[in-house]
């Protein structure tokens, strides 16, 4: 197992460039099993969680090859059964539902494992399909779905969960219905850019979508897919925490190769906080600023400030020298990060799904604990700024969604290094 450790302290100056997105490339990559022709997805991001989807596709029998980024599959002939060896790392292996389920009609999928972050259910997923007119059962800890042809038609349904719209259960369903016959209506669709990207993706293999990116999506189901070549969106949130970064430490630094549209519920906070931002076609600059105020924010579904970030601002309302106020709605219970920042020295009252942070603390580097992908991340750019060494343990949840994210920091000037624990 390896860790990072961080020197607090050295500034931050230069460019960075922005991987492709991991929520994107998950579920494009499941999306090739729609068809038996040859897929050719670019801009892959090399890390743990697509290295593992890639592992899925090819243990379901498809033919991958992958170098530099590029993912090329041929999908020809597959199986129907995603057994719980198979999906128990990466709760997002659940997307390989749909497409199973539009090829095949049957197929067995298990349920994917829980997250510390809190339950994330799949009832809308199963939902979703039921109303495409799938059987569906439930037991031994396996999903068995049973779509026959003449009952697989296209439906009206309502995505809409307690915490808002499902992203992957909307990438499940649109998947899916693209090859069940008839019109499918998606009302309280997932409108974040992946989701959009994906059915971009879809449309490129003859799939009629419209409305992706909108919380109403439309598909005109088709008799077959065929193959497509498709290039990844930005990763917003890996942008979006670079943007951290360089709002905490440094002389400034720009991110390259983002959609800044995507980031605009980011770019937002830190306007108004006060933090210089200039945004190009496809750059954001930012640098600190001393005077920068705190800020209130609460997490929402696209196009509102992203539970994926949350953290991340945690760490930026530590240094901020005012009183910043954070509440997660989509995870109330995504707040494991606090309890390693106090042990820095950060002042943060937790309140229910409510923190409040007084900034201006100066903090101190601890050893430190990663509970998850983006609270790991948090914890890095906290120990960016405190005086000494900071360790930040189980650097495998990093490695889960950030792209060599130490090279990246430390080729703007971070003191860190990687080591084995």
């Amino acid at each position: 197992m390896e860790k990072l450790i961080v020197h607090g302290g050295s500034p931050l100056k230069g460019r960075v460039n922005i991987s492709g997105s991991k929520n994107s490339s998950l579920p494009i990559l499941a999306a090739t099993l729609l068809t038996k022709d040859t897929c050719t997805i670019r801009r892959v991001p090399d890390l743990s969680d697509t290295n593992y989807m890639v592992r899925i596709l090819g243990e379901l029998g498809a033919e991958v090859e992958r170098a530099s980024g590029v993912v090329v599959v041929k999908a020809e002939k597959i199986k129907s059964v995603a057994p719980y060896d198979l999906v128990r790392k990466m709760r997002a292996s659940i997307c390989v539902l749909g497409p199973l389920t539009g090829r095949l009609r049957k197929c067995t999928v298990s349920l994917p494992g829980g997250c510390v972050i809190g339950d994330r259910p799949v009832d809308l997923h199963l939902k979703g399909l039921e109303a495409l007119g799938a059987e569906i059962l439930v037991e031994g800890g396996d999903i068995r779905v049973n779509a026959p042809k003449k009952t697989f038609k296209g439906s009206t349904m309502n995505l809409m969960g307690k915490h808002g719209s499902t992203v992957l259960g909307t990438d499940n369903i649109m998947m899916a219905a693209v090859l069940a016959k008839g019109t499918t209506v998606i009302e309280g669709a997932a409108a974040e850019p992946e989701v959009e990207d994906l059915a971009n993706f879809l449309i490129k293999m003859g799939a009629k979508i419209e409305g992706a990116g909108t919380n109403r999506i439309v598909i005109e189901g088709v008799k077959e897919l065929h193959g497509a070549e498709h290039t990844v969106i930005p990763d917003r949130i890996e942008a979006g925490t670079f943007l951290c970064a360089g709002a905490m430490i440094g002389e400034g630094i720009t991110i390259k190769r983002v959609l800044p549209e995507h980031l605009k519920a980011v770019t937002d906070v830190l306007k108004k906080c006060g933090f210089p931002v200039e945004i190009g076609k496809d750059s954001i600059s930012i640098a600190p600023n001393p005077a920068a105020k705190g800020f209130d924010l609460t997490t929402l579904c696209y196009p509102g400030f992203p539970t994926d970030m949350q953290a991340q601002f945690c760490a930026l309302a530590c240094v901020i020298n005012d009183v910043s106020t954070i509440t997660e709605t989509i995870f109330p219970q995504r707040f494991m990060h606090v309890a390693e920042m106090k042990r820095m020295g950060a002042d943060i009252d937790l309140q229910g799904a409510t923190a409040r942070i007084r900034g201006g603390v100066k903090m101190k580097g601890a050893p430190v604990m990663a509970s998850d992908l983006r609270a790991s991340a948090a914890l890095v750019l906290a120990g960016l700024v405190t005086e000494g060494r900071t360790d930040v343990n189980r650097l495998y949840h990093i490695d889960r969604g950030y792209e060599h994210l130490d090279d990246k920091l430390a080729s703007l000037g971070a003191q860190l290094e990687r080591v084995k624990e």
